[in-house]
């Protein structure tokens, strides 16, 4: 991650908010019904999210608007990146995952890392509502929040999309493959 303080220049800002328009124009079969405007004007009241934006930007992710949430206001960003971050790959589970390893360590692990970003790993659900939008790691997979009682085992859930199905798999948390890492999201 390239933004070390959480505050964006204003051309920082004004340059994503370019980027997050063309990307939400491009692509409104993601967000049916939902008007730019509105979601610029909830961005621009936030620079906070603005900023954990610009790091699934800088990162791969590609964030887009996948949703709104009619009872809070809120929009929901996700990222949109055909496959998993190249900016978050090669990453373990968590913390507790990383330094159990002996050998080999990856620099970082997902749990981590979306916190310092200020978004959230997808759930599940969230990863198979997100497929429903369009095919998303085809080639790569991403790790999910792991329930607890999955984890306290020493494992850890991913996702990817294969021969048009969801598939959930497991591993231990303490693995990390180049084609690994996650998505993230973040609501507005």
């Amino acid at each position: 991650m390239t933004t070390r303080n959480k505050d964006l220049s204003l051309e920082q800002c004004e340059e994503l908010l370019r980027t997050l328009k063309a990307r939400f124009e491009k692509n409104m079969k993601r967000h049916k019904g939902l008007e730019w405007a509105k979601v610029q004007e909830k961005l621009e009241a936030s620079t906070e999210k603005l900023w954990s934006l610009n790091e699934m930007e800088e990162t791969g992710g590609e964030p887009d608007v996948v949703g709104h949430d009619n009872k809070t206001g809120e929009y929901i960003f996700s990222d949109c990146s055909a496959e998993s971050p190249k900016g978050r790959r090669s990453v373990c589970y968590d913390r507790e995952a990383l330094e159990s390893r002996k050998k080999h360590k990856p620099e970082n692990n997902a749990i981590d890392m979306a916190t310092a970003m200020g978004i959230e790993l997808l759930t599940e659900e969230k990863y198979r509502e997100l497929q429903k939008l369009e095919n998303f790691d085809m080639k790569t997979s991403s790790w999910v929040q792991t329930p607890a009682n999955i984890r306290k085992l020493g494992g850890a859930i991913f996702c990817d999309h294969r021969y048009d199905t969801v598939f959930v798999y497991h591993n231990g948390a303490e693995s990390y493959y180049a084609a690994r890492g996650f998505r993230g999201s973040l609501r507005v």
